[in-house]
């Protein structure tokens, strides 16, 4: 007799859970309160990502005198690129809706909660289920400061759907998502602010590649104030004056729109989850290795359980729980979790930072080696990029790859796949990469560890 599973979230963590868990022979019902995909397919990564893409074509095209190019009158159609952006987000949640169909899973649409029963309540229906797995997503936070509550102080959702491109922007946070909307609202033509709390962008990514996308990110334009935080915003000529404190003095930072970028939070509140018997950290569903929680039969991924706010962490998640779950055996490797931020140029990493090798105390050898000699990297345009590799000191073993560069978030994969196989630093030089590519500057890298790299001066 095959187990009914009830997934709550149609996002990556729920659907792909779904899929695969029809693939074992279960049966599934799938309950989301808006549209599958989620958070990363309808307001988060794919839109983002969408119009990032046509800010970096409009970037490279103002090079066209350099690049070989005559372009006259170049402009930016901002109703045509939100069109755009509603049709590839259109296309791939009816793919989604296709593939769930195709796998003979029941969508329920509606807000669904957990009973006293540890049973699942949607539209006064309640669903019988041996298997119950939550993947309810997260929300933007929200600051606390005076004017907070402004017409103009916005989300990423909204800065997503803006009616027009704004003159300026400041944007509260220096993380990814503040990163990201940086660079794509400065290639677009605003004048755009970063406030920073830290004393660094992205405090989670290699502090060498923070610096120097920083730097690049600077030369296109964004201002960043680090060390820094907002006291609050007022009506200004602009649209808004943003008070900043930083260091000993308060500054006036002119801004059309405010976004407050600085995170996500679980979405747990008011489904009854503490009432059924899982356990809460500051919002966040405690689970064990497997993604089990408190209560037997109940299972919780992705955002909501605080581990890895990534939408391909909630999708290997969601696979491994309905595994577990349906009494197969599951693997998921947190080790081997890229993280990929996409601004010009791009960011990647996976496994270890040096900062995370200091903090616990493992030997390790670095090997770097920039872009500008990498041919692939010149012609385009990304020769300010590196490529950073990290060896246990022992034994060579690859502990982290981080990456700035052209097309680093695709390239990331060969680091991912060395962690993943327990490869040494010899495995990433004997194998032969193709000439010309970016993908040369990690084996070039891989030599730097030993101080042989073919295409850096001899080091004394």
């Amino acid at each position: 007799m095959c187990k009914q599973v009830v997934i709550i979230g149609g996002g990556p963590g729920g659907y792909v859970a779904a899929i695969r868990a029809a693939q074992l022979g279960a049966s599934v019902t799938v309950v989301e309160q808006e549209r599958l995909g989620g958070t990363c397919l309808n307001i988060g990564c794919i839109p983002t990502k969408t119009l990032l893409h046509t800010a970096e074509l409009y970037r490279t095209l103002l090079k066209g005198k350099a690049l070989g190019l005559k372009v006259d009158n170049l402009q930016i159609d901002w109703t045509a690129l939100q069109n755009r952006k509603k049709n590839v987000v259109n296309r791939l949640v009816k793919g989604i809706e296709a593939l769930l169909k195709a796998n003979h899973i029941t969508v329920k649409t509606g807000r669904a909660y957990l009973t006293d029963k540890a049973a699942v309540a949607v539209n006064g229906e309640e669903l019988s289920a041996e298997v119950i797995l939550l993947a309810l997503g997260s929300e933007p936070m929200r600051l606390s400061f005076p004017g907070a509550d402004l017409p103009g102080v916005i989300d990423s959702t909204q800065a997503l759907n803006l009616e027009t491109i704004p003159k300026s922007l400041v944007i509260i946070g220096g993380g990814v998502i503040g990163v990201e909307f940086a660079a794509l609202f400065c290639s677009l033509g605003s004048e755009v602010t970063v406030v920073e709390l830290a004393a660094q962008i992205l405090p989670a990514i290699d502090s060498e590649l923070a610096a120097k996308l920083r730097q690049d990110l600077s030369r296109q334009g964004v201002t960043f104030l680090t060390e820094a935080k907002v006291t609050a915003v007022e009506d200004g000529e602009a649209g808004y004056n943003v008070k900043v404190a930083v260091q000993d003095k308060v500054e006036a930072v002119p801004g059309e729109y405010v976004l407050v970028a600085v995170g996500r939070r679980p979405c747990t509140a008011g489904l009854g989850l503490a009432e059924a018997g899982l356990v809460l950290d500051r919002g966040r569903i405690v689970v064990d290795q497997h993604f089990a929680t408190a209560v037997p039969g109940i299972y919780a991924v992705g955002d909501c359980n605080g581990q890895r706010m990534l939408a391909h962490a909630a999708s290997a998640q969601g696979v491994a729980a309905v595994e577990h779950a349906l009494g197969h055996p599951s693997i998921y490797c947190a080790s081997t979790i890229p993280s990929c931020i996409y601004t010009t140029p791009e960011v990647a990493s996976v496994g270890l930072t040096e900062e995370d090798l200091q903090e616990q105390d493992i030997a390790y050898q670095s090997g770097t080696f920039g872009l500008i000699a990498n041919g692939k990297a010149l012609i385009e345009e990304g020769q300010t990029g590196l490529v950073k590799v990290l060896t246990e000191a022992d034994t060579g073993k690859v502990l982290g790859v981080h990456m700035l560069g052209p097309h680093a978030t695709e390239l990331i994969a060969e680091g991912a796949l060395a962690i993943r196989m327990g490869a040494t630093i010899e495995d990433l030089i004997t194998t032969i990469h193709a000439h010309p590519t970016i993908s040369e500057a990690i084996g070039e890298a891989a030599l730097a560890v030993k101080g042989v790299a073919i295409h850096l001066p001899p080091t004394r």
